[in-house]
């Protein structure tokens, strides 16, 4: 049987902290739990069973968890916890500084990326005997960029979503009339194959897998995602990625010999941000949405989307999931690309942002530049972009009505 198996609404056992509103317990999920603040984020789902509480935690531990040298750590890394980049499941502070060559335009990938050899990606800091950091040495025509550690709530109800959903959205897409023309990244599975396939069979070399998460959409599960996150960002090894990358030392082990972590560990934070809640939403403004609507924001942020009917946590299966993304890849122009590529996503291409826990993020986009959600929009605006006419809709609106499209959306 499944470890999620069974799932009973049994009252959570464990405090977040302020009295639910009197008459309203019925309603409220989470009436009867102690809390500390009315705008809840790192929680676990509504109506958590005992098991998956102690799951929830058993995972949250394990984010938040901060490697040493002696826990495997290295020998390059960026960050030494997932926390790090994903504070409180919220955005950032850490942030992956990217560098690629590229051609004359600024956007294109050089076809020849020999003078990077180890990567695309700077790990600045290095332990368990390395000496040499993996960074650009010597003039290079380098095109440099970062992608801010982004939010990870709600990425249970993301990893539920049925493909055929993001096939039919897809399809709709591509018999549209204007720009907007969103694509699956279709993807190969990196990591060995999981022998707990409670949520998968996925095995490694897997191809044409849907790609829904990361800025680009380059992969397909929570526990590939976890498995990548370990090792790309920490230099920490599992069964699932069992082997250092590739550093200027020459090292093949760090301070700790062999795996660095066990599958459970794995798992485990993956099942953390699968039983991820996401933020309470506070009612929706009518007009908001409906300009929302009207602007063809909804287009590509899409409201909700079906889940599987068989995916193993039942609170997550067959419902209307309310992730505002579509999964796909949008061209967004040259003046937001970074010069990458992530499986068939291109440099200018992006997987729409999915609206979750908006008040709970200061910055925007996948560097952070917009200090502000108009911001973000009006970026949306650049040449070739898929989101012009959205932009251009947006533009056109009274300051009243741009104010209540952007509360709403902050109310996400």
């Amino acid at each position: 049987m499944s470890r999620f198996a069974l799932f009973l609404a049994l009252p959570l056992l464990f405090s977040i902290g302020c009295g639910a509103e009197s008459g309203d317990d019925e309603a409220d999920p989470l009436a009867g739990i102690q809390i500390i603040s009315d705008d809840l984020s790192d929680i676990p789902l509504r109506g958590a069973s005992a098991e998956q509480v102690a799951r929830f935690k058993d995972g949250d531990r394990l984010f938040d968890f901060v490697f040493r040298e002696r826990d495997g750590l290295g020998p390059l890394y960026i960050r030494a916890s997932c926390a790090g980049c994903h504070e409180g499941a919220a955005r950032g502070p850490g942030a992956v500084q990217k560098m690629v060559l590229v051609e004359a335009d600024g956007v294109t990938p050089a076809p020849d990326q020999a003078a990077l050899p180890y990567g695309n990606t700077m790990r600045p800091y290095g332990v368990g005997g390395a000496t040499i950091l993996a960074r650009p040495e010597g003039t290079l025509t380098l095109k440099l960029s970062q992608r801010l550690g982004p939010p990870v709530f709600g990425r249970g109800y993301m990893e539920a979503v049925d493909d055929a959903e993001i096939e039919r959205v897809a399809a709709e897409q591509a018999a549209r009339g204007d720009a907007v023309r969103g694509r699956i990244n279709r993807v190969v599975f990196h990591s060995k194959k999981n022998a707990d396939e409670a949520f998968h069979a996925f095995a490694e070399g897997d191809e044409n897998l849907i790609g829904r998460f990361g800025f680009k959409a380059r992969v397909a599960t929570l526990d590939d995602f976890t498995a990548d996150a370990y090792q790309g960002d920490m230099g920490i090894t599992s069964p699932l990625r069992p082997h250092e990358l590739p550093n200027p030392d020459g090292l093949t082990d760090d301070a700790k010999p062999g795996e660095d972590v066990d599958l459970d560990t794995v798992n485990a934070v993956a099942d953390y941000m699968r039983l991820l809640e996401i933020p309470r939403r506070a009612p929706a403004d009518a007009r908001g949405e409906a300009l929302f609507a009207e602007a063809d924001c909804a287009a590509c942020h899409v409201p909700s989307l079906r889940t599987r009917a068989d995916y193993p946590i039942a609170q997550l299966a067959d419902i209307d999931a309310p992730v505002y993304t579509d999964f796909l890849l949008h061209d967004l122009g040259p003046d937001l690309a970074d010069g990458l590529a992530d499986e068939s996503a291109s440099s200018t291409a992006w997987r729409t942002a999915p609206l979750i826990g908006m008040r709970h993020s200061t910055s925007y986009l996948h560097d952070g530049r917009a200090r502000t959600i108009e911001q973000a929009i009006l970026l949306h605006d650049g040449p070739g972009s898929e989101a012009a006419d959205s932009v251009a809709a947006f533009r056109a609106l009274t300051r009243e009505d741009r104010e209540a499209l952007i509360d709403f959306v902050r109310s996400l």
